[in-house]
């Protein structure tokens, strides 16, 4: 054991007693320092906790990546409206959002914006936020911008659908 350092705690009355009781008077240091070794063994070290979760989000990424090069290739396949569209959504915005495009098929931000009365570059940054998420997470995103004119709209979110049932 390395260099000591005198430590001081406060304990209840009725623990303090008990610890009189059960341990002699020359062994208490050594009791208490064995107890706090023991608890400390048992608690996972801040390093560790932060590498598992370095790994695990490695994992996620990789397995993303696989789902994507499946989705290519056409192996993984996903049943249409076996997807539901509100478990990438963190918030009743998001939330909205998807209701407003599964409704109406498709929507500009414009007309999002003025349908839930907020910012048009709230909507933007959710529906890319979304389509992120759900690109990560599938492999393929469930909300797609499309430029050009499509079912009378231009530059207009629609929602996937191979993968909704809309």
């Amino acid at each position: 054991m390395g260099k000591l350092a005198v430590v001081s705690a406060k304990l209840p009355e009725d623990v303090y007693k008990e610890l009189i009781l059960r341990v002699p008077e020359g062994e208490r240091s050594n009791f208490i320092r064995d107890a706090i070794l023991e608890k400390l063994q048992r608690v996972p070290r801040p390093d560790k906790i932060f590498e598992l979760e370095q790994k695990i989000s490695r994992l996620e990424s990789d397995l993303s990546e696989v789902k994507r090069y499946l989705v290519e290739l056409e192996v993984l396949t996903y049943e249409r409206g076996k997807i539901n569209p509100h478990a990438f959504c963190i918030d009743d915005i998001d939330h909205k959002i998807v209701n407003h495009l599964l409704h109406y098929r498709g929507a500009t931000t414009s007309e999002l914006a003025d349908s839930l009365g907020a910012n048009r570059w709230l909507i933007l940054n959710r529906l890319r936020k979304i389509q992120k998420r759900s690109k990560k997470q599938l492999g393929k995103s469930i909300v797609e911008y499309c430029p050009g004119e499509r079912s009378g709209k231009r530059k207009a979110w629609w929602m996937s659908e191979e993968l909704v049932e809309a």
